[in-house]
Order: structure tokens, then C-alpha cells, then sequence
């Protein structure tokens, strides 16, 4: 099965833009209190994805002779083009997101790039646009080499990305299944917009649930799913929020923090921790300086060896 994946997002804007459309208008209509939609950040999103599809088209050129170096070498099976080879595909490279997803809020260096789609308080169709130029250099395309191992040529890989990409568009919105309304049986198979929602929200309750791509099912096999609550709403950001609208800021202001931390911390471990540490070490961190600064009996150093004791029990694994 060999199409072009790049053509047919490109043919899929105007849906794209005329889902954005609708749903701006529905919610005004409908919710007219809760202002969904800004034009600031629509437009924050709109730069975001601009630069995130520039250093895209000019990470494949770098990226796409390493999976042919795999696929050429190492490759256990050729598959030949056809339904069958495509949904196995379809299925590896979907179990791989998960694994790449749940990394992305488990080791800072990935959250660093992840986060600019998180950043947003916002949760509509626009947030899908969300995205980061840095995804190559934290390490995503890392993640698909064992698709090139598996047999699947290098083109193959790229069009079911961005394949698994475009369909996570669709699950972006507050306009359909609202306060805890679900999909039927869908809910139990594909990612719906109930579910992503809780994946986008910062409570307790949701915090680093529900990384479906496009199947749910690894959730559910892998103990990370958590159903949307309607007695709960989804309160969306980051835990740090971000205050801006700047999509350079939005870009950059993990990496910055993290080198700060990175330069300010005592020891090789608590500099890997700064580096590579689940994100709420990096906010249980930025608390404690927080308070050791306004109380004037703190000692002038944190104390690097306990201070992140705590951070596994406000981030689930």
C-alpha cells in the first residue's frame, strides 16, 4: 500500500481549518461564558506548527538515510506492499508512540520538546497545531527505528507517522462527548476527544494519563488509562504554566529552565536528574528554591540529595 502521506495532510488543511471554524463558532454559540477560543492563542498554535513543519521537512532529509541504514543492514523481513503489511504497521508504530508518549512525560529532556503541546489552558481543535520544532532533537524519530528493523522501508514509516499525527487532530476538542460524554464502544478501541482530554488536563486525578495515539488499548493493557470524570472537569496546562504567547518562548522555555537547573544543582546525579528526571522533579525543585528564597531563616542551599524525594508521588508512572 504506497500513497503519499505528506499530500494527503496537505489535502486535509481545509478540513483541518474547517473543523477549527465550526467548533469556534459552536462553542461561542453554545458555551458562550467559557471562552474556548483566543485569538491569541490560535494564533500561538498556528507560528508553533508553521516552525515545527519547517524543522520537520528539514529533519527527515537527516533522519530517513538512518532508517535506511537499518532497514538495508539489519532487517529481519521484507514485507510485501498490501492491507496486511500496512495494519501491522499501523498497529507496531502506534504501540511505539505510546512508549515515545509516556517517555515524553516521564524523562524531561523528551518533556522539554512535549511540553510546548501541553503549554496551552486552552483545549480546542487549534491546540492540535501545538507543536514543537525540538521533537528531533530530543530524540522522537529514535523511537521508529525498530519499524525499520521489523522490515518497513523508510517512506513506509514516514507516511504512518504522520498518518497516526493527522488523526490526533480529531481527538483535540470539547465540542463533542462534553463533560464526560463518551463515544460508545469506541471509547474502549480508538483515542476519542473524552479521553485525550484527560491527557491534556493537569489535575491530580489526570495528570500523565491516557498516551493513546490512535488505540487505546495500551492504555488499558499498560495501566494508564483513567476514564474522564463529569463530576470533574479537566483543568488544562502545564503544572508550571507557561504566560505567554510568544511561540519562541513556548519553543525554548523548557530547555532554558532545564540548563539552569542543570547548571544550578550539586553532583553528576542530581545534573542527570536535572536532565533527564520525570518533569515534577524539575517543579518540585523550582518550589523548594521558591520558598527557601522568601524565608529568611532557610539555609542558602537547598539540599540537592533529598530535594526531590517527593516527586514520585505527584506524577504517576
Amino acid at each position: 500500500m504506497q500513497f503519499d502521506a505528506e499530500l494527503l495532510l496537505l489535502a486535509m488543511a481545509p478540513v483541518f481549518l474547517a473543523c477549527i471554524g465550526w467548533e469556534a463558532w459552536h462553542l461561542r454559540r453554545t458555551r458562550p461564558g467559557a471562552r474556548l477560543y483566543s485569538w491569541r492563542d490560535t494564533l500561538c498554535n498556528a507560528a508553533l506548527a508553521l516552525m515545527q513543519q519547517a524543522a520537520d521537512k528539514l529533519a527527515w532529509l537527516a533522519i530517513i538515510p538512518v532508517y535506511a541504514f537499518f532497514y538495508d543492514r539489519y532487517r529481519v523481513h521484507t514485507w510485501q506492499a498490501g492491507w496486511a503489511s500496512f495494519a501491522l504497521l499501523f498497529v507496531a508504530q502506534d504501540l511505539l508512540y505510546y512508549v515515545f508518549h509516556r517517555c515524553s512525560h516521564r524523562v524531561r529532556w523528551l518533556w522539554a520538546a512535549h511540553v510546548v503541546h501541553h503549554s496551552s489552558e486552552r483545549m480546542n481543535f487549534s491546540t492540535a497545531f501545538r507543536q514543537s520544532l525540538m521533537y528531533p532533537v530530543a530524540g522522537m524519530w529514535l523511537f521508529w527505528i525498530p519499524l525499520a528493523v521489523l522490515g518497513f522501508p523508510p517512506k513506509q514509516i514516514v507516511t504512518i507517522v504522520l498518518i497516526n499525527l493527522g488523526f490526533q487532530f480529531f481527538v483535540h476538542t470539547q465540542a463533542i462527548g462534553k463533560f464526560g460524554g463518551k463515544l460508545g464502544w469506541l471509547e474502549y478501541v480508538f483515542n476519542t476527544p473524552s479521553i485525550h482530554r484527560v491527557h491534556h488536563a493537569r489535575n491530580d486525578r489526570y495528570i500523565d494519563r491516557n498516551y493513546a495515539g490512535v488505540l487505546v488499548i495500551w492504555d488499558r493493557l499498560f495501566g494508564s488509562y483513567v476514564d474522564e470524570d463529569p463530576l470533574e472537569s479537566p483543568v488544562y496546562g502545564i503544572v508550571e504554566p507557561l504566560d505567554t504567547y510568544n511561540p519562541l518562548k513556548a519553543t525554548f522555555h523548557e530547555w532554558a529552565s532545564m540548563a539552569r537547573d542543570f547548571a544550578s544543582v550539586r553532583g553528576s546525579h542530581n545534573k542527570l536528574r536535572a536532565l533527564f528526571a520525570p518533569p515534577a522533579w524539575a517543579a518540585d525543585y523550582h518550589a523548594r528554591r521558591v520558598a527557601a528564597s522568601r524565608d529568611v531563616h532557610a539555609p542558602n542551599q537547598i539540599n540537592d540529595n533529598n530535594e526531590m524525594a517527593a516527586f514520585s508521588a505527584r506524577r504517576r508512572p
